[in-house]
């Protein structure tokens, strides 16, 4: 199926990885993207779900792919479209996406696939991110408390 200009909507998932620091306070991995959509920005750890994966297999298999690490899906954060235009008003990308809560249970951290650069950042390190991405992550953030 093809990603640009698809002919339907295409099922992704996002995983928010909470890491507790020794001083308690709560960090979620980010990853700068390395393909469209939302190339060079800042975002969460996730990509499409593949014919016969489930949602849980589709973003513990991305998370991996990206980041090197093994992740237990906790909890559903959120569901929600992203739809982008383009100038003609044609729809370019057409996401139906679902975040997952993540608690990281193995591997190590190191770049690959679609992400070309990964941090840790706590709740004031968030700037650059989209709004709804920031609303995505202070929700998990509540429900990891």
């Amino acid at each position: 199926m093809r990603r640009e200009y698809p002919d339907a909507p295409i099922a992704g998932v996002g995983a928010v990885i909470v890491r507790v620091e020794p001083d308690d306070k709560k960090r979620v991995l980010l990853i700068r993207r390395g393909q469209e959509p939302l190339k060079g920005e800042w975002s969460l750890p996730g990509g499409a779900v593949e014919l016969g994966e489930t949602l849980e297999e589709a973003i513990c298999r991305e998370v991996l792919e990206e980041t090197g690490l093994v992740v237990e899906v906790v909890d559903t954060v959120q569901a929600f479209d992203r739809i982008s235009r383009d100038e003609a008003g044609r729809v370019r990308y057409h996401y139906v996406l679902i975040d997952f809560l993540c608690r990281m249970t193995g591997g190590s951290l190191a770049c690959a696939t679609d992400a070309v650069e990964a941090r840790w950042a706590g709740v004031g390190e968030l700037d650059g991110l989209t709004a709804l991405t920031v609303e995505v992550i202070l929700k998990a953030l509540r429900m990891a408390s």
